[in-house]
């Protein structure tokens, strides 16, 4: 199974591609991060978003995807931003035909590092470990996708088992 992780955003979005070997250890196979500059109006950088998730499922043809969901307490404007970036995310997939599992912070957290409530370098750290990568991948963003997709490859296998 070939998972694509994305840790949205409008600036910076992470990416990381997860595959699930047949003795079930995992590879990363791709991840980095997509940026938009900040000096681009907001459709474009929507439009760019879009263009280079699409370019992401077209080239690499995961088998699905899992996006981290909004956890904002705070300030309300970052969080529609980030949503309008999330929206056309999903969108990118949706077209693309690839199959979407969404998964809330702390799901991330509990199925990666084994605790709800891990530090960013805990998570880091556990990616790295499960990966068996050299170094902790770089930026967060990118390190964030990964776990997304660990979580993704853990869980959504899981989702379409109770689903039958």
């Amino acid at each position: 199974m070939l998972s694509l992780g994305i840790d949205p955003g409008t600036a910076i979005i992470g990416f990381g591609l997860v595959r699930e070997l047949p003795d079930s250890s995992l590879q990363a196979v791709h991840y980095g991060v997509i940026r938009t500059p900040a000096t681009m109006a907001m459709p474009e950088r929507l439009a760019m978003i879009y263009d280079e998730v699409m370019a992401l499922a077209t080239l690499y043809q995961p088998d699905s995807a899992g996006v981290e969901e909004l956890f904002f307490a705070r300030n309300v404007t970052t969080a529609i931003t980030v949503a309008q970036g999330r929206g056309v995310i999903l969108l990118a997939l949706q077209k693309a035909g690839i199959v979407i599992h969404e998964y809330k912070p702390n799901q991330i957290k509990q199925t990666t590092s084994g605790y709800g409530g891990a530090d960013k370098h805990q998570m880091q750290e556990m990616v790295r470990l499960l990966l068996n990568l050299d170094s902790i991948p770089r930026p967060d963003d990118a390190a964030d996708a990964l776990a997304i997709a660990i979580t993704n490859i853990q869980l959504g296998s899981l989702g379409g088992l109770l689903a039958e």
